[in-house]
């Protein structure tokens, strides 16, 4: 039997990167998958790749980063496929990079909304339906930026913190009553952002790789499979953490 046979799960940030690969593996495993995102074009061709594979998928457009977005998005789910057993809050952005002194009151906001508030929003409302079910699990996409400085960075690691700081005390609020609370931190990750980050530029990214012990970075389909762990019965004891999936970054 497939590890998520049977089970609904949901995927913000579905659109690409890790977000689509993760929607993907879990398909692969047997879930009903939810893909959910801003942008409607990628997120109808994830779906559509699930059902190639044989799976069942929906997309539902939602910001959310807007509260009545993400109770829409929930109700769909659940109407859709009947329950909610698993969350992946994915849906974030890097933002602006640079130097703390040359930061925007703008960049901040559009950091900590997305970043932040999307996955208190989305928490919200998920743990409301996973405590009419009895159960579930969430995870919650952080970064290794939530657990070290990263200069030139310093909104993004303050946001991804404050990510970790709410996987903890969720986890705690909800420990006995059967909803698991984890956060996945990944290093750089070969996606749009990483592509970003570094400007396109062959020697940044080459600068980048080198930095973990490894000597390259990361691939989406990696952070799916810690992300598969953490929301599966494999990881029944765990709750309140963070799995670094970071080629031995933060070992340093």
């Amino acid at each position: 039997m497939k590890k998520f046979e049977n089970k609904v799960v949901l995927v913000t940030g579905g659109t690409s990167g890790i977000g689509r690969e993760t929607a993907l593996a879990f398909a692969r495993e047997g879930a009903r998958v939810v893909v959910s995102g801003r942008r409607e074009k990628e997120g109808t061709e994830t779906v559509e790749l699930i059902r190639k594979g044989g799976g069942k998928a929906l997309f539902v457009r939602a910001d959310v980063t807007k509260e009545d977005d993400t109770v829409r998005l929930i109700k769909q789910a659940v109407e859709a496929f009947g329950r909610l057993d698993v969350a992946f809050n994915n849906a974030g952005t890097e933002g602006e990079v640079g130097p703390l002194t040359e930061a925007t009151a703008d960049n901040y906001q559009k950091i900590f909304d997305a970043n932040v508030k999307g996955v208190f929003l989305s928490m919200k409302h998920e743990i409301a339906q996973m405590l009419k079910q009895g159960g579930g699990s969430i995870v919650n996409n952080a970064s290794i930026a939530g657990l070290i400085g990263f200069p030139g960075a310093a909104l993004y690691a303050a946001s991804k913190h404050a990510v970790l700081g709410l996987t903890k005390s969720a986890a705690l609020e909800l420990a006995k009553q059967g909803i698991r609370v984890n956060a996945v931190s990944p290093a750089a990750i070969q996606t749009d952002m990483f592509e970003r980050f570094t400007g396109h530029q062959d020697e940044a990214k080459a600068g980048l790789a080198s930095l973990h012990p490894l000597g390259r970075v990361g691939r989406p389909e990696e952070i799916a499979e810690a992300t598969l762990f953490l929301s599966s019965d494999a990881a029944s004891f765990i709750t309140g953490q963070s799995l670094n999936v970071d080629g031995g970054f933060t070992a340093q």
